[in-house]
């Protein structure tokens, strides 16, 4: 995000000596992506941040594909993915391909007794259901229904809830996650016409310096393993950082709907983008306004990209039978549009509540074994009209 900010302690000078009261040396960390091109911040710390005791054994996390090659409209039942204690653990993957992972998580305890960091990906939580603080080496970020929290890879992470009743989805990112360009001025400012601006991120707060000694669980995903190290000093023992390099937060329900006197196309709706896909927020807004307007969308060909649509709350008008926590996949390639009975009932409405967010990936998505066994099976009978 190219929003510049600090917390804690910092030198006047980067790359300079920088020491406590007792004249022992805190430890600069450059911490970026994109090799040395991309956004960066530097961190401060009170002891080495590379000090590994042991190594212990890494386990395999690659998907289980089911199906290479998709082009059948499928519907899944997202609340049906079981709860499971552990937040790495319930992470129930669904759809991939060589862009993003995605999937969804319904964790029970409330807090990890180890530390995380994807050294793949940039992560893209949205919180279906639950709040808590996602509490980092850089700061804490407090989150609840309807945040998306973007969480830089590299990042060392723990997540706090505050109840046992969790559902998250998750987008992993195998390229960084921006705010889209055509927001933004050659400066980075959000200009005048975007959805949102920078008074509606969640940054970073409350940074907690640990300076402790001794053994510390650090499980790092990388290339499909997950590996398992045990660090010699607290992850958190950041004492000030600066940059541009951070996680942060967003909610959906600050998200403001371009409108327009007929249907506005998907991109109107566009909050993060990455490599090969887009992610967009459908909220709650008016519906188009002029005489003859048809506020459900038109049909239209899927050719360059899958669609993925997440059903968060209310009223989804051009859908028949969805509920919150399902998902729908429409695979590039074939037509989809508003089911039947969906145009005619949406004729002479003049808003909507419904809440979504939609994936689109421009390269096609990979189902995963427990992708089909959340399958309906039948979602793409579902534009037959009676009689046929």
């Amino acid at each position: 995000m190219p929003l510049y900010h600090k917390l804690g302690k910092i030198p006047s000078k980067r790359h300079t000596v920088f020491q406590d009261n007792n004249e022992k040396h805190y430890y600069e960390q450059l911490f970026g992506t994109e090799g040395f091109s991309g956004m960066s911040s530097l961190l401060y710390h009170v002891h080495r941040p590379t000090m590994v005791k042991e190594v212990l054994e890494a386990y395999d996390v690659s998907p289980n594909i089911a199906v290479e090659k998709n082009l059948t409209s499928r519907k899944f039942i997202g609340f049906d993915v079981a709860p499971k204690n552990d937040f790495l653990e319930s992470r129930t993957l669904l759809m991939v391909n060589n862009d993003l992972h995605i999937g969804v998580a319904a964790p029970r305890e409330l807090k990890q007794d180890y530390f995380y960091k994807n050294a793949d990906a940039d992560e893209l939580l949205f919180v279906h259901k639950g709040s808590g603080r996602l509490k980092t080496l850089v700061g804490t970020i407090p989150f609840e229904y309807g945040d998306y929290l973007l969480i830089p890879r590299g990042m060392i992470y723990q997540i706090e809830f505050d109840h046992d009743d969790n559902r998250l989805l998750y987008i992993e990112s195998f390229s960084p996650i921006y705010s889209p360009k055509r927001y933004r001025n050659q400066f980075g400012q959000f200009l005048e016409h975007a959805p949102f601006c920078e008074r509606d991120l969640k940054l970073p707060q409350d940074l907690e310096t640990h300076d402790e000694k001794g053994e510390f669980l650090m499980k790092i995903r990388k290339d499909g393993m997950m590996h398992q190290l045990i660090y010699a000093t607290h992850p958190f023992d950041v004492i000030g950082w600066d940059g541009y390099n951070y996680p942060y937060g967003f909610s959906i329900h600050n998200f403001e709907p371009i409108t327009g006197r007929v249907h506005q196309p998907p991109p109107v709706h566009q909050t993060f983008e990455g490599h090969n896909f887009v992610v967009c927020s459908f909220c709650p807004r008016l519906y188009d306004y002029h005489p003859k307007a048809i506020p459900a969308p038109y049909n239209h060909s899927n050719i360059d990209s899958d669609e993925v649509l997440y059903y968060v709350d209310g009223d989804f008008m051009s859908r028949n039978d969805i509920a919150p926590g399902y998902f729908t996949l429409h695979p590039g390639g074939i037509p989809h549009g508003p089911h039947p009975g969906a145009m005619e009932r949406s004729i002479g409405k003049t808003e909507t509540e419904e809440l979504a967010v939609m994936i689109d990936p421009f390269r096609p998505l990979k189902l995963t074994e427990d992708a089909m066994k959340i399958d309906d099976g039948k979602y793409y009978k579902s534009w037959m009209e009676p009689g046929f």
